[in-house]
């Protein structure tokens, strides 16, 4: 672990967790698939929530018979919740705090999203210079949530063991993610319910959260770490 009683990292993921940007995909999936004639429920975009964008494309495609290409729907979505953000960033309560406390304290952030760069982009854009070390983007990852592939790949930028960060998570496909990564991981369930994972434990809000609240939130969730003190 880094300082005493912190974690040598947190790493962030962003839609459901640093912003409330799922109503926003969920709204750019209903406008696309209506605009094309096809149909789309809420349960559909639901399924949806977490997964790469590639992946959640395909679903969209196999639903509703579209006819588009795989990268006409991630791209055209991606424009969609890129215009929404830029009018208004829904920040998650207490998250952006928890973000800006994390930087006082010296513990380095990497986002982990399965949205593209040029969303996070925009989303990093909004928060103070240096609030985030490094990204790990969907369009960088060969195999996205729940593939550990990016929460390792983030663990790398900062040349530190998965085990010593702390993931922070709201999707069911984020926390298999992180935790299959050896990351102690945060679930804060939001537009979808989260199983119980081994390696996780469930907060229901980021709200009030300081930085060294976060490895004494997790103690006892990964066998044989040893407690914060």
């Amino acid at each position: 672990m880094g300082t005493q009683g912190l974690p040598s990292a947190v790493l962030w993921d962003m839609d459901g967790t640093l912003v409330d940007t799922e109503p926003y995909w969920m709204r750019a999936e209903h406008e696309l698939v209506a605009e094309y004639g096809g149909v789309w429920t809420d349960e559909d975009a639901a399924s949806l929530v977490g997964n790469a964008l590639e992946v959640s494309a395909g679903m969209i495609l196999q639903r509703t018979g579209l006819r588009l290409t795989v990268s006409d729907v991630v791209h055209a979505l991606l424009a969609r919740v890129i215009e929404q953000v830029r009018v208004t960033v829904p920040w998650r309560p207490g998250a952006r705090e928890l973000l800006e406390d994390l930087g006082r304290a010296g513990v380095p952030s990497v986002l982990v999203t399965m949205s593209w760069r040029s969303l996070a982009d925009t989303v990093v854009g909004r928060l103070p210079t240096g609030s985030f070390r490094g990204m790990v983007t969907g369009d960088q990852v060969h195999r996205g949530k729940p593939d550990p592939e990016a929460y390792l790949t983030a663990a790398r930028l900062l040349d530190v063991p998965p085990a010593a960060c702390v993931a922070l998570e709201d999707s069911p496909s984020g926390v298999r993610s992180a935790t299959a990564a050896g990351v102690p991981t945060l679930a804060i369930p939001h537009v979808v319910p989260v199983p119980q994972v081994v390696g996780a434990v469930q907060i229901p809000t980021l709200a009030g959260v300081g930085p060294a609240d976060l490895l004494t939130l997790l103690d006892g969730a990964t066998p044989g770490r040893t407690p914060a003190r």
